[in-house]
This record gives C-alpha cells, sequence and structure tokens, in this order.
C-alpha cells in the first residue's frame, strides 16, 4: 500500500479523527503518579499514555561513570510489551537505545548539571499505550517529571511531531497518519526562548513544508507548556 492509497484529509481539510491541520491531539497530565520516584508525572496524548519517573540525584555507581564536575543524566525508555498490536520482545532494544539518548541529549541542554557533581540522576520513561509520537511524549513527560522532582532547569522541553499527508501539512499526527503520511517532522523546543533542543526528520518536505510544519511545532509547544504550568500550579498551589 502506498502514501497516497489512504485519504487521511478530506476536502474541507477535516483529518479522520476529525481535527483541522492545525489541531493537536487531546492531552491530559497528572503529576507524582509513581510515589516512590522523587518526581513523576503521566500524559494521556491522544490514546498515548506515558509515565515518566525521576530517582536522584544519587552517588553515581560503578565510580567509573561518575563525572567530576556535573551530574550523569541516565534516561531509560522502554515500551511496556502491551503498549501496541504489534507483538514485540520486551526489553531494551535498537529503538529504545536510539530514543533514549536522544532523549537525554535535549534534557542535558536544560538540567543543571553542574549542581551535583559525581551524581547521577535517573529518568525512567514507560510507554503504556502507543499510538504516535512516543518519544514526543516521553520527551515532555520527562521533562515534567523532573520538574516535580524539584531538579533546577533553564526551561522545560516540549516535544511534538508535524508532518504531510495527501500533500497537506499537520500537525500532531496520529497513528494512521504517522503510518502512511509522506513525512513526520519531530522536535524538541524550549517554550520560553524558542530555542531547539531536538530535531529528526523523516520523509520528504519541501523548504516551504518544513516552515509550515516548524511553525506548527513551535506553535503547538506553546500551548501544551500552558498545560505544563497548569499542571504543575495545581499539585503545587501556583508554583510555575
Amino acid at each position: 500500500m502506498g502514501y497516497g492509497d489512504v485519504q487521511m484529509i478530506d476536502e474541507n481539510g477535516n483529518r479522520i479523527d476529525g481535527r483541522k491541520a492545525g489541531d493537536i491531539r487531546p492531552i491530559e497530565i497528572e503529576m507524582g503518579v509513581v510515589p516512590v520516584a522523587d518526581g513523576s508525572a503521566s500524559m494521556r496524548w491522544g490514546t498515548n499514555y506515558v509515565i515518566a519517573s525521576v530517582y536522584g540525584p544519587m552517588e553515581a555507581h560503578p565510580r567509573k561513570i561518575q563525572r567530576q564536575e556535573r551530574a550523569v543524566l541516565d534516561v531509560r525508555y522502554n515500551m511496556a510489551p502491551f503498549s501496541t498490536t504489534d507483538r514485540f520482545r520486551p526489553g531494551f532494544n535498537r529503538r529504545s537505545r536510539e530514543i533514549s539518548k536522544v532523549t537525554a541529549d535535549a534534557l542535558e541542554s536544560v538540567v543543571l548539571l553542574e549542581l551535583y557533581p559525581r551524581s547521577k540522576i535517573r529518568v525512567e520513561i514507560e510507554i503504556i499505550c502507543a499510538e504516535a509520537g512516543t518519544r514526543c511524549v516521553g520527551l515532555t513527560a520527562a521533562s515534567l517529571a523532573l520538574a516535580d522532582a524539584g531538579i533546577p532547569m533553564t526551561d522545560m522541553v516540549v516535544s511534538v511531531a508535524s508532518g504531510k499527508i495527501n500533500g497537506v501539512v499537520v500537525c500532531d499526527l496520529n497513528k494512521e497518519e504517522d503510518n502512511y503520511g509522506a513525512a513526520d517532522l519531530p522536535m524538541g523546543v524550549l517554550p520560553n526562548t524558542g530555542e531547539l533542543v531536538f530535531l529528526q526528520m523523516d520523509g520528504d518536505l519541501s523548504p516551504s513544508e518544513f516552515q509550515e510544519a516548524w511553525d506548527y511545532n513551535m506553535e503547538a509547544a506553546l500551548k501544551i507548556h500552558e498545560l505544563m504550568k497548569e499542571a504543575i500550579a495545581n499539585k503545587y498551589g501556583g508554583a510555575q
């Protein structure tokens, strides 16, 4: 089946889930969902369900991984075996390692690791239900969990993916759009400055389409950031 064989947007600009091109999926955030963690957050984003938890700062073991001048950020992204309709072997595979690394790189740009020399901060991202854009949801949830743990950061990271379906650029791809679309552009944004800390691209976008997807992601990041601040304020009584 080719990309063009599945009609995912109608002549009125409505997508198969009823959204317009620039709309994001519904998002629900809950803070402090893992009692044994130092910080945690869950995100329901469309039908994605992700839980991120943070442990530490703690002494880094074994000693050889210690950094004298800063903490080590140990990120582990994992998809639960029941998270998708595709059967796959549970555990840490090549895709999980890749996503863990790019997530850690993005978070290292905002976490003030130099405050915790010779320490380790562990971030666990568990995908309970996967629809599309789980790396984006995981990165955003991890940022919330770090905030919940009281880890000092210069900003939070908000991640979202736009892409192209049936020749139309749309925001926040769902599962069908991700599977059958012609391109996707996941980005990690610092909402207070507009800086970029994570960017990947799959498929082909013209320069104008790339700019449109970029703009959609930037707009969506600001909306999602408001939801994140609201969730933190609801738990901490107005603290941002």
